[in-house]
């Protein structure tokens, strides 16, 4: 069993409702979503109309080189949602994704990219291997991090 796991909505909660100039000055960008803008936090698209930071966001600061961090869509108000073990949001499951697999040392030993309406068995076959340690998910055609998966067990 894996989970999906959100990004804390408490990383992000002091920026909620400031304003345009207030982000700015903390290299915060503020755009109305189209509708396709997923979020981190909730793991949904947000809604069209709705305002959502642009922001960069160390995603992988295990000490490796893999050390990382990109540009993530959080919806101005995002509250967490914690989808059920083994379930994939539609935000993720509907673009094609690229997944990492980690291990203890937050080294990649494995790598793939899929379809994200496919990716629940590629998760399982990585985690069928005991050094995997936890995957992320990144949308494929821009890089950006989707998520963090772990196993459900633990």
């Amino acid at each position: 069993m894996f989970q999906i796991n959100p990004l804390p909505e408490n990383a992000f909660s002091h920026l909620y409702g400031l304003s345009d100039e207030d982000l700015a000055r903390q290299n915060v960008q503020v755009h109305v979503s189209d509708g396709g803008a997923p979020c981190r936090v909730s793991l949904t698209d947000l809604a069209e109309g709705q305002r959502v930071f642009l922001l960069n966001f160390e995603h992988q600061p295990g000490k490796s080189p893999y050390r990382s961090r990109h540009a993530i869509y959080v919806g101005d108000g995002a509250l967490e949602n914690h989808p059920a073990p083994d379930a994939v949001p539609a935000s993720i499951s509907s673009r094609l994704l690229s997944v990492r697999a980690f291990n203890a040392a937050h080294e990649i030993i494995d790598a793939d990219v899929i379809d994200g309406h496919e990716v629940a068995g590629l998760i399982s076959n990585f985690f069928s291997n005991p050094d995997v340690d936890y995957l992320h998910l990144h949308f494929a055609k821009r890089g950006c991090f989707a998520a963090k998966v772990t196993r459900a067990d633990g």
